[in-house]
């Protein structure tokens, strides 16, 4: 299973969008007119053969409106993963008493959204594209980001996501419970996907859940840091805070 796209919530997505392309050298490939059904409109960014999105909540009755004031204004909001057959896993975790919150399934793309209150407050995705087969091809197809996104890729000092960190009130039983759920390979609280981590941490906030951290793999971390700082950004240490969330570029 792989980390293939990682969602930001935020009031406003373009000054986040702008952030990032200034920050990680990212560029918009898709405006995916299908999110309007979830009351959003979005941005997607090729991270090398990752990606992240940028959602916006344009509707009143927008469950990423009610997510974004429980979490106290812009934050991490979902995490999908690739896998070679969704429907199996979809199968497996119904079975579980997991709860399937939105499912899709064509030749081209299936996928499956787990309610949030099942994978400790974030909204997760297990997805596959085509038969499957290509689910490990570094720049592989992704419908997500449209038929378009590699005349978008982002600078070739931006590699891809090699991780997430998820905050939960019980960091170990929130590890112990996705590894099961998602299959995953786990050392304390730390989880192994291909090509990238999900690490769990004690609350750092309020709310208590959610993703408050992504590492990015870069040519050169300093130089990311330094553009940050020039822009005025929020430094913590090793990381850039956007969107209320922890980027950590990390050299590669």
């Amino acid at each position: 299973m792989r980390l293939r796209q990682i969602a930001l919530v935020a009031k406003d997505l373009e000054p986040i969008a702008k952030t990032l392309h200034d920050v990680f050298g990212v560029n918009i490939a898709y405006r995916d007119p299908g999110v309007g059904v979830f009351g959003l409109v979005n941005a997607v960014m090729p991270v090398g053969g990752e990606f992240l999105e940028v959602v916006q909540p344009v509707t009143a009755d927008a469950s990423a409106g009610r997510y974004l004031k429980r979490r106290g204004g812009d934050a991490g909001y979902m995490l999908i993963f690739q896998a070679p057959n969704a429907l199996a896993h979809r199968a497996r975790l119904a079975d579980k008493g997991i709860r399937l919150i939105a499912k899709h399934e064509t030749p081209q793309y299936t996928f499956t959204h787990f309610h949030p209150g099942d994978f400790d407050g974030v909204l997760t995705s297990i997805d596959t594209e085509g038969d499957g087969s290509s689910w490990l091809e570094p720049l592989g197809k992704w419908p997500p980001a449209g038929k378009d996104w590699k005349e978008h890729l982002s600078s070739p000092d931006t590699r891809g996501i090699v991780g997430a960190t998820v905050q939960a009130r019980d960091p170990q039983a929130a590890a112990l419970s996705w590894a099961e759920l998602l299959q995953a390979k786990r050392e304390g609280t730390v989880l192994h996907f291909d090509g990238s981590t999900v690490k769990f941490i004690a609350p750092i906030d309020e709310d208590g859940t959610g993703i408050v951290g992504i590492d990015i793999a870069v040519k050169d971390a300093s130089a990311v840091l330094a553009r940050a700082k020039d822009l005025g950004l929020p430094l913590r240490g090793k990381t850039v805070l956007i969107s209320g969330t922890a980027f950590t570029p990390i050299d590669s």
